[in-house]
């Protein structure tokens, strides 16, 4: 059947299935399809003994054991520009229900990959292929971006987990033009590899589909697809019936290979490929290296051109040569409405408007639970190259427009948001890395508030004395990932050897500041948790306004952690800790909670003002007095209390809403999967 005529009763289908929001309803061969119609309230189970539509839960046929993992559904999705994506995501859906099976099909601008991809995953009884054609310059067409960039940067981000897609079976097919040679089928290409490397099995090799009738294998795209899509159905077909069906799998893989294992290889051998953003160490030391023997004295950049590739592959917008920014989950959630992380319910802090960047990419320490893997580039010292302030701050800036420019027309993006995302009114100086090392940072936080943008400083505790000529920011944390000596050097592994002695130095000039200042801990269920009267003798040496305690999130095995699931505490152990530790505070209280994220937030009482908690920052008055504070050359000092405003009551601990606005709209996932394979809580 020609293409035309497909596409034809496509559009005949589409026109009369679309649902409330103006997408097309999927379907399978059971419901409303281009041919006919079946009632599936009216399915005669006895008539379906020997079917597998699933229908029959109870005795044989569909709904029996042994058929359990069988394949009996093929969801298809397309991106497309010119429509021949979507044609032979039909052609494949008509010759799958010819053999029987389910089907759906959904253009990848009408899904939300992140609870879509998951469900798939936890259906043993469906595969999923993806038909996706290369744009221009190796590009997606503009309704897939966001399906390729968030599938991008979920293979990259830890944060998200390697099994993300453990348990979803897979194949894609590719249409490019070898005419384009630079970029011949990127996008297939890239896909089948982040897919695979979320944990996804691919059950039918990545074909390479090609316009150019002189080098396609076939003779022409669509006999590419043709020859794919039987050989795609026969290797289902044998599965079911647990035949050997492997073998022509490896024999279709020399013919269209999939790159993703090689590059893999390339990377570690030519050290170009995929790196993580702490994965630096070793490439650092062979950086000194060179430097020594290049001898030329000049200080060297921190970001080697190769490093600069495999960052940017990961999504990260990299400033000047120790910099970067990137955007944040709970910046995405909130512009589509859908809830802000724990600053804002504990903070007021809008998500939407918030921006994740570090000056300094290099730490002092090497913490277990870090949640970016491996050896970050470290230093008891500043010793690279150094970037004005100004640069590093228009920089990240427009790194983070950029990045929110992407979000536009992501489904369920409010219009009102996204507009508001291109004023930063916040700064989470949090990415990695220990900002405070950067010898301009004063400068920096100046430009920061002469923007009118809010300063949330992160600091390991390491570097005291520059601690001491800090200026005011809005507030500042010192994390506190132990309460002794020894428990501080098995889960820190500082690189100072006095690193106990600048620890406690650091909270004493914490003590001193006039500012909010947080402890941060951050509770590992068999390594810290246990610690209470220690950390209660810390506590009356910073004297910290708030304290946030967070379980630790799990974020995958690595080479530097031996950290498993097991070490993630449940948010009820999380909340036994904190009322354990307030009993030995008696100038504190809890305040907040953020089950979302797993974190409570203890306040000393100088914020409960007539019996209502002021966690809030009034951030528009926090401007006023900091430049008041910078006109009067210091003189004008102020203090935590001149800039908090009441907390709202769904914020505070105890309340029904456990720290979720009620203004946002909750959105659960719905992933069906071990505990053990997935992400913990995730927060900045």
């Amino acid at each position: 059947m020609c293409l035309a005529f497909y596409r034809y009763k496509i559009e005949k289908y589409e026109d009369e299935n679309l649902d409330e929001n103006g997408h097309v309803q999927a379907y399978s061969n059971h419901s409303a399809s281009v041919n006919s119609v079946v009632d599936t309230q009216s399915v005669d189970t006895e008539a379906c003994t020997d079917c597998s539509c699933g229908k029959n839960p109870g005795g044989g046929g569909c709904g029996s054991a042994e058929d359990s993992n069988k394949i009996k559904k093929i969801s298809m999705l397309y991106g497309t520009t010119t429509g021949n994506s979507k044609d032979f995501a039909w052609k494949l859906a008509k010759e799958a229900e010819e053999e029987g099976f389910e089907y759906d099909v959904n253009n990848v601008a009408n899904i939300e990959a992140e609870e879509f991809l998951p469900q798939e995953a936890s259906n043993s009884k469906s595969v999923l292929v993806l038909i996706i054609p290369t744009y221009e310059e190796g590009t997606p067409p503009d309704t897939a971006k966001w399906f390729y960039n968030w599938l991008e940067e979920s293979s990259t981000d830890f944060r998200v987990g390697a099994h993300f897609l453990k348990g979803l079976k897979f194949a894609v097919f590719g249409l490019g033009n070898s005419e384009y040679k630079d970029h011949f089928n990127t996008v297939g290409k890239n896909c089948d590899k982040f897919l695979f490397q979320l944990s996804a099995e691919r059950i039918s090799p990545l074909c390479l589909g090609d316009e150019n009738p002189v080098e396609s294998k076939n003779g022409s795209i669509e006999e590419d697809f043709a020859a794919w899509k039987d050989k795609f159905l026969t290797n289902i077909q044998k599965r079911n019936e647990k035949e050997d069906f492997k073998e022509e799998a490896v024999e279709e893989e020399e013919e269209y290979e999939s790159d993703s294992e090689s590059e893999q290889e390339q990377s570690e051998d030519e050290g170009d490929g995929l790196v993580d953003l702490e994965d630096l160490g070793k490439v650092m030391v062979k950086a000194k290296t060179n430097s020594a023997a290049a001898g030329d004295g000049a200080p060297k950049e921190m970001l080697t051109t190769s490093l600069r590739k495999s960052l940017t592959k990961q999504g990260y917008k990299l400033v000047g040569s120790h910099s970067g920014v990137k955007i944040c989950r709970w910046t995405k959630a909130m512009l589509r409405g859908r809830g802000g992380f724990y600053k804002h319910t504990f903070y007021g802090i809008e998500s939407h408007r918030c921006m994740e960047t570090t000056p300094s990419l290099a730490c002092a320490n090497k913490c277990v639970f870090c949640w970016r893997h491996h050896s970050n580039p470290v230093g008891t010292e500043w010793k690279w190259a150094m970037d004005p302030p100004e640069m590093i701050l228009n920089g990240a800036l427009e790194g983070h427009y950029k990045m929110i420019k992407q979000m536009k027309g992501v489904p369920g993006v409010l219009p009102e948001r996204y507009a508001e995302g291109f004023k930063v009114r916040h700064c989470a100086l949090s990415l990695v890395g220990e900002p405070i090392m950067y010898p301009e940072i004063n400068k920096y936080v100046d430009l920061l508030h002469s923007k009118e943008i809010s300063s949330f400083m992160v600091t390991n505790a390491q570097f005291p004395d520059a601690m001491k000529i800090l200026k005011p920011c809005t507030q500042l944390y010192v994390s506190i990932d132990a309460s002794t000596k020894e428990e501080l050097k098995k889960i820190d592994r500082p690189l100072h050897k006095d690193f106990w002695e600048r620890f406690i130095e650091s909270l004493k000039e914490l003590d001193r500041k006039n500012q909010r200042t947080v402890y941060r801990l951050t509770l590992v269920k068999g390594w810290n948790a246990d610690e209470i009267e220690s950390y209660a003798k810390l506590v009356s040496l910073g004297n910290p306004d708030l304290i946030e305690v967070k379980g630790v999130t799990y974020c995958g095995t690595s080479k530097a952690s031996k950290l498993t699931m097991e070490n993630v505490p449940w948010h009820e152990e999380v909340i036994y800790f904190v009322k354990k530790l307030v009993e030995k505070l008696p100038d504190y209280d809890i305040s907040c909670e953020h089950e979302h994220s797993n974190c409570l937030l203890i306040t000393h009482k100088k914020f409960l003002v007539n019996g209502v908690w002021n966690t809030w920052i009034d951030y528009d008055k926090f401007h006023v007095l900091y430049r008041d504070f910078e006109e009067s050359n210091g003189e004008k000092r102020f203090s935590a209390v001149d800039y908090m405003l009441p907390t709202p009551t769904w914020a505070l601990f105890g309340s029904n809403e456990r720290g979720f606005d009620p203004v946002e709209k909750r959105f659960h996932k719905k992933r069906g999967v071990n505990r053990n394979d997935v992400i913990a809580n995730m927060g900045c």
